[in-house]
This record gives structure tokens, sequence and C-alpha cells, in this order.
């Protein structure tokens, strides 16, 4: 009876051990399969990311900015009836555009005139002009300044400025005959000195 007893707990234990052994495997199987489906389903989002930055890159372009040209020669001559001195660029540099402009009269003393540029390259010029000589009107278009010599346009001596607040950008300035007069901008020396050259 004894040995019967013992019988009966060792199948009874081994039915458990296989059991074991069985769902082990099982719960192994499956986490094989959860394994093998979370590494496919990365793969495959890798791949989805590649294909779609791949078209990305094939297919971007650079967003140009469109540049909103204006007429200012009636402005221009508008301004000279009231000041003989205002000077602007006639002609415009090639694929040049003029984009701004201003005449502040002589009501509203002191006189100025402003003309605003951007070069084939989308590089910035402006054109200041005043019947202001002094250190002031420069102060007020230009901010802090240092001198970085001098430009010679058309037989005319330009004194070279670097503006200080501002980055990448230069100014020539002229001081003649009670006016004040300013090429300034990011467009580099060279580009100035077109514009310059370019005013009567």
């Amino acid at each position: 009876m004894g040995t019967t007893g013992q019988d009966e707990a060792a199948a009874r234990e081994k039915a458990r051990a296989r059991a074991e052994a069985i769902a082990y495997r099982e719960q192994n199987s499956k986490d094989r399969a959860k394994a093998r489906t979370l590494t496919n389903m990365v793969w495959a989002l890798l791949a989805c990311f590649i294909v779609v930055a791949f078209l990305m890159i094939v297919t971007w372009r650079p967003k140009e900015e469109k540049v909103r040209a204006i007429e200012y020669s009636a402005q221009l001559e508008d301004a000279r009836k009231a000041a003989s001195w205002v000077r602007g660029p006639e002609p415009l540099p090639a694929g040049w555009a003029a984009t701004s402009v201003q005449f502040r009269t002589p009501e509203q003393s002191p006189i100025t005139w402003h003309l605003g540029v951007v070069t084939n390259e989308k590089k910035y010029v402006g054109l200041e002009q005043s019947n202001v000589t002094g250190a002031k009107f420069q102060s007020d278009e230009l901010g802090r300044t240092s001198d970085d010599g001098t430009s010679s346009v058309a037989g005319v001596t330009w004194q070279r400025k670097v503006l200080l607040d501002r980055k990448d950008e230069q100014a020539l300035v002229l001081i003649g005959s009670g006016v004040t007069t300013i090429v300034t901008g990011n467009a580099g020396y060279p580009a100035l000195e077109t514009f310059a050259a370019s005013l009567r």
C-alpha cells in the first residue's frame, strides 16, 4: 500500500513536471513569436521612414521668397523736383529690383530720400540720402559703425563703414555739398560700389 502511494505521488510529480515543461515551451514559443512580430514591425517602420525620407529629399525644393518689385521712377522725379540733390540708380543693375521707396518732403525737415533694392543674389542694398551732414543722420541710419577704409567709385572716394549692430552689413558714405549719401546693405562692398556707380 505504501509503495502504491509512492508510485502515485511519483506519477503526479512527473505529470506536473511534464505539464510545466509543456507550458514553458508554449510560453517560450509565444514570446519568440512576439519578438519576431516586434522586430518585423520595427524593420517595416524603418523601411517606411527611409522611403519617406528619400522621397522628401528627391522632391524637396527650397522655397524662394518672391521679391515684390515696385516702380520708383515717378517718386524719384517728384523727389528731384523738391530736392535737386536726390539721386537714384539709372538704370538699376541687371536683375536687381526696387522693393521700397520713401521721400520725406521739405515740410518734414530734414529732407530724406530712401530706396531699397534686392540684388540678383537676393541680397539687400539701401540708399539713404539727406540734407543733414552731421553724425546724427549716419547714426540714425547705421547705428554704431567702424571705419573700414575707402572705395573709389567713378573717381569719387566713399568712406567704408562696418555696421557693428547688424551682422554682415557694410556701408559706403559720401558727404559733400550739404548732402549725406549712404549706400548700405548685406550684399558686400563690390555690390554696394556697383549700386553707387549707378546713381545719377
